[in-house]
């Protein structure tokens, strides 16, 4: 239980898009997402990390995934954390936890949450090592596949291993790829000044809000798709929150705002 409220206090702390729903799934189901959000958290803030040079980045990211894949029914937490102590005083505190998240998962599934988070690692460490060279729709593609997509192709395996949900995997692919491409429009500015441009050769701004909308429309036929349940009310509130987003962008402001937020979460939570 120690574990359940630690996770839970982390998610309030970093996420106020994803702590809501969370909080609200059932105890097996909120452990495994918790997770799985958690462990994913961690490896983002490497990837985001203002301090580090992209080598290194890389290099860390490769070890978090190599800890993940050596990963057994009894590893303890620390065994998450072999080859980062040179890092302990750089690494912010949701990534030096990594073995808190990744032990919160049952462990009936947890393997699937490990073997996410790995191959994510590695795919961000790429993007890293080639500073996130995005030139034609193919490399978005790839990138909002690589943090995002497949995050969309986990939750899906969650559902299921839960309680049979069955869902389309292409329409979950485009939920993830949806919710990256707005933060993406969102933070475009600020990647920019960071030296870091994730809009293709040609494009306009415009043309990844059009990506966004394409995106979003596979996101809405996945979650039309879902019974009543805690796959639904989990999918719904994330979703809105990008559609909320995306519209209040369009017309030229930078995000919704903390009363838009609460606003639309009460709206859909009812």
């Amino acid at each position: 239980m120690n574990l359940r409220n630690n996770a839970l206090k982390t998610l309030r702390e970093t996420s106020r898009t994803f702590y809501i729903p969370i909080s609200r799934l059932p105890g097996g189901l909120q452990d495994a997402v918790a997770s799985a959000y958690l462990c994913m958290r961690a490896i983002d803030e490497v990837e985001d990390h203002p301090d580090l040079d992209n080598f290194t980045k890389g290099k860390i990211l490769r070890q978090m995934s190599l800890n993940l894949q050596a990963a057994v029914e009894k590893s303890g937490i620390e065994d998450f954390s072999a080859g980062l102590v040179p890092y302990s005083h750089c690494l912010p505190d949701v990534s030096l936890r990594l073995g808190q998240w990744a032990v919160l998962a049952p462990d009936t599934i947890a393997p699937r949450v490990w073997d996410a988070t790995a191959s994510m690692a590695d795919r961000m460490a790429y993007w890293a090592e080639n500073n996130w060279t995005i030139r034609t729709k193919a490399h978005l593609d790839q990138y909002t596949f690589s943090v995002a997509g497949s995050v969309g192709l986990l939750l899906s395996d969650l559902w299921a291993w839960y309680d049979g949900t069955q869902t389309n995997r292409q329409q979950a692919i485009g939920f993830g790829r949806g919710l990256q491409a707005v933060n993406i429009v969102r933070n475009h500015r600020e990647d920019f000044r960071r030296g870091v441009n994730f809009i293709p050769q040609g494009w306009k701004i415009e043309d990844v809000h059009e990506y966004a909308r394409h995106n979003l429309k596979l996101a809405d036929l996945y979650t039309q798709s879902l019974g009543r349940g805690p796959a639904l009310d989990f999918c719904k509130i994330p979703l809105a929150l990008a559609h909320g987003t995306l519209e209040v962008m369009a017309l030229g402001k930078e995000k919704l705002s903390r009363s838009d937020v609460m606003a639309l979460v009460e709206q859909i939570t009812g």
